[in-house]
């Protein structure tokens, strides 16, 4: 049975069977996802509320996988755990069919169930002006009292670590939505296979990441470095905090699958959209300590800078020359995807 295309909101019955995907696992969630509900109600139970919201817009596949993530990642690095996720789901009117809608509310489904997150409301509805389903996330999670970071935490004085390697998001992307040119510009198929995977490991989230780094007790600040790629991250982190930041670009570590994509179609790893790794700022006598229990969790990190006075700026570190961090206009993947799409794989 089709879906119709129409314009206008699924229809009940059909948004009420995709609903029932969906599972709450605590009692705090007092009203969740309803035909006819407009709002979710949560017993917060004295904790502090953390909120995001964010879209999935370069990615064409595992949009639901994506979303529920890239959301999760804000609101850990926040110090909080992700509890409740609200979806607005734009499908594209004329062009849509019910295995796509499918499995979009399967892949918010399992990712919520793997992460322990109740799927509480949102909105689904078919609309014109679009070629693709196009996703809206909205997490909320919680945190205990006067246990929560910001970005706002780092000092002068602090180093940068960087956990995995960089442009997991990137390379994965890059292998989904540009595979068959890829593959004609001569890079092996198994290479690009590879960093599809990339999506699911090293993976995008950053939960495991951040639970570490906070159990050691140690962070003075953590942050997603996601479009706008490692340059954007750390000048995001410079602006919150007040200071400048000093990056090593030898030690910041990329994948050999990243290298040769970023060679062959002409990208600047430094700013590409870096999901899957976590910046954060810790001081320089517990660096060992917060590495050692990023380790303990088999999760690959290295300093890769150090938090420096405002005055210095942001820059970067190429052997023994000190160079002003590279500023882009628009994310790398953003640059190459504003072409032709059809080169897909």
């Amino acid at each position: 049975m089709g879906i119709s295309h129409l314009p206008g909101k699924l229809a009940p019955a059909t948004l009420a069977e995709f609903l029932r995907t969906y599972q709450s696992f605590d009692q705090q969630v007092l009203v969740g996802p309803e035909i006819g509900v407009d709002a979710a109600v949560l017993d917060l139970k004295g904790q502090v509320l953390v909120a995001t919201s964010d879209p999935i817009t370069f990615a064409t596949d595992e949009v639901g996988y994506y979303a529920v993530h890239i959301n999760a990642n804000d609101i850990a690095v926040m110090g909080g755990t992700p509890r409740w996720f609200l979806v607005t789901l734009l499908l594209p009117a004329g062009n849509l069919d019910r295995l796509t809608v499918e499995n979009i509310f399967k892949e918010v489904s399992e990712v919520c169930h793997s992460l322990r997150i109740s799927v509480v409301g949102g909105h689904t509805e078919v609309t014109n002006g679009i070629d693709r389903p196009i996703i809206c996330g909205h997490m909320l999670g919680e945190v205990p009292h006067g246990k929560w970071l910001s970005s706002k935490g780092a000092r002068v004085g602090d180093v940068l670590i960087l956990t995995k390697r960089l442009c997991i998001e990137g390379t994965s992307l890059i292998a989904r939505e540009r595979g068959k040119e890829a593959l004609s510009r001569g890079i092996p198929s198994q290479v690009i296979e590879r960093a599809r995977g990339f999506l699911h490991e090293p993976g995008i989230s950053i939960i495991p990441d951040a639970r570490a780094v906070l159990r050691s007790g140690q962070v003075t600040s953590m942050h997603d470095p996601t479009e706008g790629g490692l340059s954007g991250g750390i000048y995001e982190l410079a602006r919150a905090a007040g200071v400048g930041i000093l990056v090593d670009a030898e030690a910041v570590r990329t994948y050999p699958e990243t290298d040769l994509l970023c060679r062959v179609f002409g990208l600047d790893f430094l700013g590409l959209i870096a999901s899957g790794s976590l910046l954060l700022t810790v001081p320089r006598k517990s660096a060992e300590v917060v590495l050692d229990a990023l380790s303990d969790e088999g999760i690959e990190a290295a300093v890769i800078g150090q938090v420096i006075p405002k005055q210095d700026g942001v820059r970067l570190k190429r052997g023994n020359q000190v160079v002003e961090m590279p500023v882009y206009e628009q994310d790398e993947i953003g640059r190459l995807f504003a072409g032709r799409r059809d080169g897909n794989a």
